[in-house]
């Protein structure tokens, strides 16, 4: 009876019925948690709101084939080249593995989708790069769709609209990744010299190859709210000229400020400013011949 009081009493084990209330069951996806001010809202509201958060104005990044669905008019999305791939010309290990993954992940061939459309009724050819295939990175078959749109753009008069975002040039194709650039370059020129209308819209984040060729060479060079644009990395630049940059360098809006671009545009009010710079540029027949008589 003495040993009782020196042992510890056993706990008594009780039964447990799980609840379907203890934990609830959220649907994946259906709330998203905005990177920059940490507000969690519901996916639907940030999707009707075109990406773009309610609280700060964030820009999360879009598809290609969201952006154009939310920028011409119903409909009139006719895709070109939509079959053009990728193919592997150094012989580089494991890279076609990895385009199979990205087609899978994005539903792209490649990692740019052009078409012609229309915006509130004015004709255009239309690029969008999509950095859920390989970070939009420029190989040869996204060079060479930009550059049989432009010629597309030069063929039927229409104005040219490219969004870029981009991490540069594609490692995997080396000097045919590289070349892009100057061939690119050099339809954007040709179809200039012609009178032809190229408006470029930068996004998060384009940089490297096509920052310093095609993406700076508009007419109008516009940039999404905090986009990061540049050539090199900041770390890299820094090493470099031993200074200490801004806190806001190689963003849109410092670009903006030191006259690198013609305006910093939100998603919201793109489609509008689009639409009228379209609608006075649009060409008019020429009035041929000399009045009778003269």
């Amino acid at each position: 009876m003495l040993g009782d009081l020196f042992t510890k009493p056993k706990k008594r084990k009780y039964a447990t019925i799980p609840s379907d209330g203890t934990k609830a069951d959220v649907p994946e996806g259906i709330m998203t948690k905005c990177p920059e001010c940490k507000k969690i809202m519901y996916t639907k509201e940030l999707q009707k709101n075109l990406m773009v958060c309610n609280y700060c104005g964030f820009h999360h990044p879009i598809g290609a084939k969201a952006r154009i669905d939310m920028l011409v008019d119903e409909g009139s999305f006719e895709e070109i080249d939509a079959s053009l791939t990728t193919a592997n010309p150094l012989g580089f290990e494991d890279y076609m593995d990895r385009i199979e993954k990205d087609k899978q992940k994005s539903g792209l061939n490649e990692a740019i989708v052009t078409g012609h459309a229309t915006i509130d009724g004015n004709p255009l050819v239309i690029a969008v790069m999509d950095s859920h295939f390989r970070m939009a990175s420029m190989g040869s078959v996204v060079g060479e769709k930009i550059f049989r749109a432009v010629e597309d753009a030069d063929k039927t008069n229409k104005p040219f609209v490219i969004f870029t975002a981009s991490g540069g040039a594609r490692m995997q194709e080396g000097m045919l990744s590289l070349m892009q650039m100057a061939k690119t370059s050099a339809a954007f020129k040709r179809f200039s010299n012609h009178g032809g209308l190229i408006i470029t819209v930068m996004t998060h984040p384009t940089t490297g190859g096509v920052s310093a060729s095609f993406a700076s060479l508009g007419d109008y060079n516009f940039a999404e709210p905090g986009a990061l644009i540049g050539f090199a990395g900041r770390r890299v630049i820094e090493q470099t000229v031993r200074e200490e940059l801004p806190e806001d360098f190689q963003t849109s809006e410092f670009l903006l400020k030191h006259g690198q671009l013609d305006d910093c545009i939100s998603r919201l009010d793109l489609q509008n400013k689009l639409s009228f710079i379209l609608s006075i540029h649009v060409k008019t027949p020429e009035v041929g011949g000399e009045a009778d008589g003269e």
